[in-house]
């Protein structure tokens, strides 16, 4: 079944590993067979993978786009899971949900839930910061 996708104007997608951008246009374009394909919102570069559940975000993403070198991110996937988890316990129940997506290859899916873990990252910072600025 092929997908339809609507491009805005200067709007970058990736399409089976390749980095597309839109022309000055809306565009319509049809994917007619089974390639990973990220929109621009989803998209994490390097620089942006600047703390722990942004990183593991970033590595699903390689996995997911890149699968020439699924070891290499496989290896780096566990070994930031590991340190996240000791710092916080409580995320393993996500944690858990996102590595069996991995362990059946569904990349898309897993990506989706690393999306949690930045939410929840980003969540714990603001009230870090809150309860700090209430205390000065």
């Amino acid at each position: 079944m092929a997908l339809k996708i609507s491009l805005k104007p200067q709007e970058r997608i990736i399409i089976g590993g390749a980095v597309v951008k839109n022309g000055s246009a809306r565009s319509i374009l049809v994917i007619e067979n089974d390639v990973p394909i990220l929109r621009e919102k989803d998209i994490m570069s390097e620089k942006d993978a600047s703390t722990p559940c942004r990183r593991i975000y970033f590595v699903v993403q390689l996995m997911y786009i890149d699968e020439k070198n699924l070891r290499e991110y496989h290896n780096l996937y566990w070994k930031l899971i590991r340190d996240l988890l000791k710092a916080a316990p409580s995320l393993l129940g996500i944690v858990d949900q996102i590595s069996e997506y991995i362990l059946a290859n569904k990349y898309y899916r897993a990506l989706k839930l690393a999306r949690k873990l930045i939410n929840y990252e980003e969540e714990v910072v603001n009230n870090v910061r809150n309860t700090t600025n209430r205390s000065l």
